[in-house]
């Protein structure tokens, strides 16, 4: 039997809570990138340095988001059938993913159009043109939880191929032996390799900002490394025994990213596929998994909500953020000091709120959580 890994649920919903920090900060990023509203001072001659948060988290939360998927996915394959699960996948991230747009994301997509609209660009378009275009618009993070159905059905097609587990306990020797702390890093090297995958000339014209916003190719190389490598509990326990020179590594060159690269966009597939930006992710993403694994594996009753809840914090969250970082920029004088503190304080208190209502009202729970029941 499986022993409930704590660890694994509390960096889940850690990381999370950074993801909405990090959308605040983005939304209102002065690079002009997919997604925000803009800065406060022009591109590229005024720096904001609490851009810098971006520069810390990008590289490395959503790889560890989809590594952390993989594990799961391993554990939750050992105690149900590839249909049973594939069935509780579809319902939790494909249908919020499709159906959650409609009911509830169009409304994000109204914020994420509005600057388009007040242009004239949708004038003469009939109102259910306008309510389609407006939830396509409104899939904002939700490409991650898309991401990961696509993910959990190429799966069950790669998982017979390892029908009696030897590849998966081969990995678990290798990368969970004495060694096993240096095998790990050098899984960079295909870390770095999955990165070059992304389109580094987008034409503007095309689907390719589309399919550099998913990375479907980059990010499903974490996924299958959790699944079938980080999943062994030998290599938790070297992760765990190794944090603090993880984490030292992580932060050495995470230090020397940013002094060398501030001002770059860093959401650019040239600056993501960089030798050195690829590096720190990798780091980063060994050293957080192996620092909760050694110092967070319990949990409480906040932790248990948060283990509960945090999924539903990552669905909603954007239209606290788009609707008032949205108004406050269009429509105050607020300096930006005011609008980053109110902004950060709604995300983390209406985001809550906005799920609880949400999960008591039956086929809203159902279309925009993926939940049948109420808890």
């Amino acid at each position: 039997m499986i022993m409930r890994k704590h660890w694994l649920d509390n960096l889940r919903w850690i990381t999370v809570l950074l993801v909405l920090f990090y959308h605040v900060i983005y939304f209102y990023n002065n690079k002009g990138v997919f997604g925000g509203i803009g800065g406060f001072g022009p591109y590229p001659e005024w720096h904001q340095y609490q851009d810098v948060v971006m520069y810390i988290l990008y590289p490395w939360f959503m790889p560890l988001l989809f590594l952390l998927a993989g594990i799961s996915a391993r554990y939750a394959l050992e105690k149900h059938s590839g249909k049973e699960w594939f069935r509780a996948r579809t319902r939790k991230l494909l249908v919020p993913g499709t159906i959650g747009l409609f009911v509830f994301h169009w409304m994000v997509g109204y914020f994420n159009t509005a600057v388009a609209a007040k242009t004239g660009t949708f004038d003469g378009m009939p109102g259910v043109a306008k309510y389609i275009m407006m939830a396509i618009s409104g899939t904002g993070p939700l490409w991650f939880i898309q991401d990961l159905w696509l993910f959990s059905l190429l799966l069950l097609i790669i998982r017979p191929l390892d029908r009696k587990n030897r590849f998966h306990d081969w990995c678990g020797r290798l990368f969970g032996g004495k060694a096993g702390i240096a095998w790990a890093i050098l899984l960079g090297i295909l870390f770095y390799a999955a990165g070059q995958l992304v389109i580094h000339n987008p034409r503007p014209e095309s689907a390719d900002g589309l399919y550099n916003l998913y990375k479907p190719l980059f990010y499903f190389v974490p996924f299958l490394m959790g699944y079938f490598i980080f999943a062994n509990d030998s290599v938790q326990e070297v992760l765990g025994r190794a944090w603090a020179p993880l984490a030292g590594c992580a932060v050495a060159v995470g230090g020397v990213l940013i002094a060398t690269t501030f001002g770059q966009n860093n959401t650019s597939p040239e600056y993501m596929s960089s030798p050195l930006n690829c590096l720190y992710g990798w780091l980063a993403c060994l050293a957080m998994m192996g620092w909760f694994k050694a110092k967070f594996d319990c949990t409480g009753k906040f932790a248990g909500y948060m283990t509960r809840s945090s999924f539903g914090f990552y669905i909603l969250h954007y239209l606290v953020i788009a609707s008032l970082g949205y108004m406050m920029k269009m429509y105050t004088q607020l300096p930006p000091a005011a609008m980053y503190a109110i902004l950060t304080t709604a995300v983390f208190t209406l985001t809550p709120l906005l799920n609880e209502i949400t999960g008591r009202i039956p086929f809203v729970r159902w279309a925009v959580l993926g939940k049948t029941k109420k808890h």
